[in-house]
């Protein structure tokens, strides 16, 4: 055979093989995992937050991070402090599309304006009235969030049809006792605002089981790791005090992430030492992609625990009217009680 004849011969054999032997297939791309909703979703109270240029307090150590990083999901996390379900329609639900696989949402608390509930019941009933404002916060949660959850919920499933979609409730943050100096919760109190949270979680799973979404209420697993218990998964008054009264790292990890990762995707999510390193080392791309989004979180109201000033014009003037003298913790004390009991009309004590 002769040289050109050799060549033309190879190159055929080299063609015949390219065509008979195929590629190597592609690496699939990772599921597209969805974190929509408030600060429980967020991460607020964990003390480390993303540089992304918002208010939104999202963390490497929230669930959806954790849930993320575990199952190794492409993760855009899209939760914000202080979101409400408006806020949610209106600016989180545009990540989601026909190719997303899993859906975590946590919302309903800031629409019921449940901080403010708890700024208002820190404070000693002779300068505040704690009973009122649950009494609101109540009211709206039956007569406007489910209708407000419905519509959300069918914007989610429309959005994201062939999505694993699974809604976290919120837990019981108090245990019967306040340990913080600064702060005036009655067990009457505490009682009432668990109760608040629990007909949350109760109006939010009829919610989610009328969409055909699973419901995670996280109160059994916090239970014993309340605020003041002696593990607390759930900050107190904390410092910064916008992390007050929200889960810290413990309660993502041990609680959140174990609870919501299996009903999400089908398979136990375990917090180790190699998923807090992954969840870490995603926080620069967390950030960049949601950076691109600041404009329209800067539209979100962050909601903020308020601490107690009793120096403040406000509290000197309702302390005159009480006949409350400032200088004696007994003083204060007593005129809390006696107002309490006028506004429960069952009495109590702090």
């Amino acid at each position: 055979m002769t040289i050109p004849r050799l060549r033309s011969a190879l190159a055929s054999l080299a063609l015949l093989a390219a065509v008979l032997v195929p590629a190597p297939p592609a690496a699939a791309a990772p599921a597209a995992y969805v974190a929509l909703g408030d600060s429980y979703s967020s991460g607020t109270g964990t003390r480390s937050y993303l540089a992304d240029g918002t208010n939104c307090q999202r963390s490497v150590h929230a669930f959806p991070v954790l849930i993320a990083s575990a199952r190794g999901y492409a993760l855009d996390f899209r939760a914000c402090s202080g979101a409400t379900i408006p806020d949610v329609a209106a600016g989180q639900l545009g990540a989601l599309t026909p190719a997303t696989a899993y859906v975590s949402v946590s919302v309903g608390g800031n629409d019921a304006a449940f901080v403010a509930v708890l700024t208002e019941c820190a404070k000693p009933a002779w300068m505040s009235n704690c009973t009122a404002a649950i009494d609101r916060a109540q009211g709206i949660i039956t007569g406007q969030l489910p209708g407000r959850l419905a519509s959300l919920y069918g914007q989610i499933r429309a959005r994201a049809p062939q999505a694993s979609v699974t809604v976290a409730g919120y837990p019981r943050i108090f245990n019967g006792e306040d340990c913080n100096a600064a702060t005036w919760f009655s067990p009457t109190e505490e009682a009432r605002l668990n109760a608040t949270a629990e007909l949350l979680n109760r109006t939010t799973a009829a919610a989610a089981a009328a969409a055909g979404f699973t419901f995670r209420d996280p109160s059994a697993v916090f239970g014993g790791h309340a605020v003041c218990d002696d593990v607390e998964w759930l900050n107190g008054l904390a410092n910064p005090v916008s992390d007050s009264y929200h889960p810290n790292r413990s309660g993502h990890a041990v609680g959140y992430a174990p609870l919501i990762g299996p009903a999400l995707t089908g398979a136990p999510v375990a917090v180790t030492a190699a998923t807090l390193q992954a969840a870490e080392l995603s926080a620069p791309a967390l950030a960049r992609d949601q950076r691109t989004h600041a404009a329209q979180d800067a539209r979100i109201t962050p909601e903020r625990f308020v601490l107690p000033d009793l120096k403040a014009p406000a509290a000197r003037a309702a302390a005159a009217r009480a006949g409350v003298d400032l200088g004696d913790p007994a003083s204060i004390a007593r005129a809390d009680r006696a107002a309490e009991a006028l506004q429960t009309g069952r009495g109590g004590s702090k």
